[in-house]
């Protein structure tokens, strides 16, 4: 049998591999005196190694014995403080590159990772890491979760996080909740997602320390929030301990009864990038009309009649659409798709709560003029109740929303003045943009990312000079400083103009003047940053006719290789749109 076959792949020719007998060859030395020239005492039994082997696989043992340091004269090291049969298996993977996670104990494989960390094996760190969030349980979590603190292992304590959020309640009832580090544990509950009753908490931290009586409680019980327990609890299960003062139970109490509630600190469930709005996950739709459409997850099947929520806006007492969620989540995103069958607007606002008191309003969308979907954010809350209220339709008097969704998020995001401020470009029609003035033969040729793909007769979007304008229409209002354009430029022509930008179309403010300059090819425009839902361009010279011709358009403004990819084309609908404008007979002067 070759060695290539042997080996399970085959080499290419003139090339040979034989790295699984050199894996052998050098692992058949691991704890064999044969060539020995250093000796590794652990707890105090002798183990023969090999410097170049150790010092080849490992920067701690390359230091330690040719870094001219005293044990590079020596031919016996003692490691202290280290844990032999841990060291042994470690010692192993450094021979021969294998270990078999899966036949230790987990105690076991917990002592060689803090041994791979002490000996900056990061591989190896990694590949234990790994396998500890694959087998991580009710029983395990928290000596994970507490190794992983103590060597700062951010990916495995995230891991940790998140599984610990899903099973509070079952984790501060379990016994291994008690050999938690006292940081670790105070880490632990001072995370707004670990969501247990605050009673079964304070109960959990007592039993701690009673397990652990040296430990200094200050820090931890602060931790606690007290002003979430009924004051019952206050009185009957926290002042019998003696671990809180009668101040402290007094100011809990003087903060539940006195402060709003949206100022109390709660507790919430996290589940990242999952929209908590949905059936599955307990919501419902408490008030509205038409309530089973909102969140069946329809986002295609509406027309005049059907697959939408509605309120009417006037008469409606400040109810609107409330939606309730299955229990109180932490949420930082919500979708929303208004009604979008026609060209009209709404303006809105939504509000958030946890008990249906005290209101919280997220999102203030009552002076901008609103269309399609709407991408919203905010910081973080703790939400159970949600309601959206419309406060005008530029058609009728009823606000319709089709879709909704809510989640946290982990995607970034930049907020000014509670409005976002996009780094991608929002003028396209994947982003629910829409050009509601210009002529083009083919709708939303604007904003469909195509600046390649224009010629005398097509791929722009224009307007005649002296009447009308080219505007876009954006989803939501969005913080913007920048925007760019590509002018028709297939000939030697140049053309003026200005920009205008408004939030409701009343309310024009110009953002670039450019009448009285020759103007060609990509234009791009900065100024301050300010709110924005319309951008008016207005054309007002060109060399070679009366007409002013845009290709394309993006806001805020894109790297100048990233212009062509920065909408999708799988929503355009060519309407075979005539120019009907009075153009310059010469042929050469037709566009």
């Amino acid at each position: 049998m070759s060695d290539s076959h042997h080996l399970g792949t085959a080499p290419s020719l003139g090339e040979i591999e034989h790295i699984s007998h050199l894996s052998e060859n050098i692992g058949s030395l691991f704890c064999n005196e044969n060539y020995s020239d250093i000796t590794l005492v652990v707890d105090g039994l002798r183990i023969p190694g090999h410097k170049v082997i150790l010092a080849s696989r490992s920067e701690y043992f390359r230091a330690l014995l040719y870094n001219g340091l005293l044990e590079t004269n020596l031919t016996e090291v003692e490691l202290k403080g280290t844990s032999l049969p841990a060291f042994k298996v470690l010692l192993k993977y450094i021979y021969t590159g294998h270990m078999t996670l899966a036949s230790l104990k987990e105690e076991m494989v917990l002592e060689v990772l803090g041994l791979a960390h002490q000996y900056n094996f990061v591989e190896l760190e990694t590949a234990i890491s790994d396998y500890l969030k694959a087998i991580l349980n009710i029983r395990n979590v928290c000596m994970i979760y507490d190794m992983a603190s103590l060597f700062n292992l951010s990916s495995l304590a995230e891991v940790c996080c998140s599984f610990v959020d899903r099973n509070a309640l079952d984790i501060i009832h379990h016994e291994s909740f008690l050999s938690l580090s006292a940081s670790a544990l105070r880490e632990m509950i001072s995370r707004d997602s670990f969501c247990a009753s605050e009673v079964d908490i304070f109960r959990a931290v007592c039993e701690w320390s009673q397990q652990n009586p040296d430990v200094d409680m200050g820090e931890i019980l602060s931790a606690v929030r007290l002003p979430l327990m009924a004051v019952s609890e206050l009185l009957n299960v926290v002042r019998p301990t003696g671990l809180v003062s009668a101040d402290t139970i007094l100011d809990a109490i003087k903060d539940k009864t006195e402060s709003r509630d949206t100022d109390l600190k709660y507790r919430g469930y996290l589940m990242p990038e999952e929209n908590v709005a949905s059936p599955k996950h307990g919501a419902q739709v408490l008030h509205g009309e038409l309530r089973n459409a909102l969140l069946d997850g329809d986002v295609h099947t509406y027309d005049m009649e059907r697959g939408f929520t509605r309120h009417p806006i006037d008469d409606n007492n400040g109810q609107g659409i409330l939606v309730m969620l299955g229990r109180q989540c932490i949420i930082n995103h919500m979708r929303m798709l208004l009604w979008d069958r026609d060209m009209r607007s709404y303006s809105y606002y939504v509000e958030v709560s946890v008990d249906q008191k005290d209101w919280v309003k997220v999102v203030d969308h009552t002076r901008y003029l609103c269309r399609s979907w709407q991408q919203l954010y905010f910081k973080p809350r703790v939400v159970r109740y949600i309601r959206i209220v419309g406060t005008h339709n530029t058609v009728n008097r009823v606000f319709h929303v089709v879709s909704f969704e809510c989640m946290y998020t982990n995607r970034p995001f930049r907020l000014e003045k509670d409005l976002v401020y996009p780094v991608h470009n929002i003028a396209t029609v994947a982003a629910s943009a829409l050009v509601t003035e210009g002529v083009s033969r083919s709708r939303n040729a604007l904003i469909n990312g195509d600046t390649e793909n224009y010629d005398w007769d097509s791929g722009y979007t224009c307007h005649q000079l002296g009447s009308g304008a080219i505007v876009v229409q954006l989803a939501q209002p969005f913080i913007l400083d920048s925007m760019r354009m590509l002018l028709w430029d297939c000939d030697d022509r140049s053309y003026s103009y200005y920009i205008e930008v408004s939030t409701d179309q009343q309310n024009w403010h110009i953002v670039v003047d450019k009448k009285k300059e020759a103007c060609r090819g990509w234009q791009l425009i900065t100024f301050p940053s300010r709110p924005v839902v319309f951008i008016r361009i207005v054309g007002t010279h060109n060399t070679a006719n009366e007409v002013f011709h845009c290709v394309h358009f993006e806001c805020p403004a894109q790297a100048p290789q990233s212009s062509s990819t920065n909408s999708s084309n799988s929503s355009l609908t060519d309407v075979g749109a005539e120019l009907g404008m009075k153009e310059g007979k010469n042929s050469e002067k037709k566009n």
